[in-house]
């Protein structure tokens, strides 16, 4: 099924500012990791960066009046809560203990093949022989990645983790779209965050005992994270996720590593190693072939 790209002509200015927040924002969420991960663990840093998300989305919600959802809905609002929030960011986090925020965003800038992948499976949309070699060839990108954050050319085990979790949020990508129908998308934002930040609470043993020893500036980090990464930008992810095709709209996420990385490199200093560049650019050259050709 070949991807329209004709809708994009479609798109209001609105929804053209919602998408570029959303990239910028998310982009930015992969140095504020690395920030609050040098005082606070992966599971705690998940947990509190959601508690203040969801402390925010309540308040908006409140002012918005979001309704409460169809009780048949429920559990699969949990579901895709759990992938959305808890799978996804858990991950991630854990992912970024070793491996840079460049590097990290460039391995979930290939999701876009799993949403491909997903499309294939579970909507039989049809993949030609080019979107296979784009596949293929997404995938070679990211084990260049994982070699490249390793010590000299040597695999990290965690890049795993941050690939596991680009699958995890294309799967959800895929969940939330019908209910986009029937829900305003503040109202599935704010359902998805409590039922995913819910779940983080498997990480509460220790969790005080961080934010009492915790630097000021990790825990700033972590608040920004709460906020603007993923209280605003999940919002504007989910206003033109409305608006837009998810095969389409996925496509986007292959900038946002360029932003990633430019981010990185002021807030942290940090730049990813030669290869991991190398990789991210080959993986991106194969979502860009998976979309454009392969669909």
């Amino acid at each position: 099924m070949p991807v329209d790209f004709s809708k994009l002509k479609q798109i209001d200015k609105k929804t053209a500012l919602a998408l570029f927040i959303t990239l910028v924002l998310w982009a930015s969420a992969f140095a504020g990791i690395r920030a609050g991960l040098k005082s606070y663990e992966p599971g705690h840093l998940a947990l509190l960066r959601f508690l203040v998300a969801s402390l925010f989305l309540l308040f908006y919600g409140a002012h918005k009046k979001v309704r409460m959802p169809d009780r048949k809905d429920i559990p699969m609002l949990l579901v895709i809560g759990l992938f959305t929030i808890t799978i996804y960011h858990a991950l991630l986090s854990y992912g970024e203990v070793t491996v840079s925020a460049g590097a990290a965003s460039l391995i979930i800038g290939s999701g876009p093949i799993f949403t491909a992948l997903l499309a294939y499976f579970f909507l039989k949309e049809k993949l030609k022989p080019w979107g296979w070699v784009g596949i293929f060839i997404s995938f070679i990108g990211v084990g260049l990645i994982s070699m490249g954050e390793g010590n000299g050319i040597s695999f990290d085990p965690r890049a795993i983790l941050v690939l596991l979790a680009a699958f995890s949020t294309s799967l959800s990508f895929v969940l939330q779209k019908p209910y986009l129908k029937k829900y305003k998308f503040v109202e599935l934002t704010v359902y998805t965050f409590l039922s995913g930040t819910f779940f983080l609470l498997i990480f509460l043993p220790g969790f005080v005992n961080d934010i009492r020893t915790a630097s000021i500036g990790a825990t700033l980090s972590i608040i920004y994270l709460g906020i603007f990464p993923a209280g605003i930008a999940y919002l504007t992810w989910t206003y033109v996720l409305a608006k837009m095709p998810v095969s389409i709209l996925s496509s986007f996420l292959a900038v946002s590593p360029f932003f990633s990385i430019i981010i990185a490199w002021i807030w942290l200093g940090e730049i990813p190693g030669i290869i991991s560049v190398i990789g991210g650019i080959i993986a991106i050259l194969g979502v860009t072939l998976v979309n454009t050709k392969g669909r």
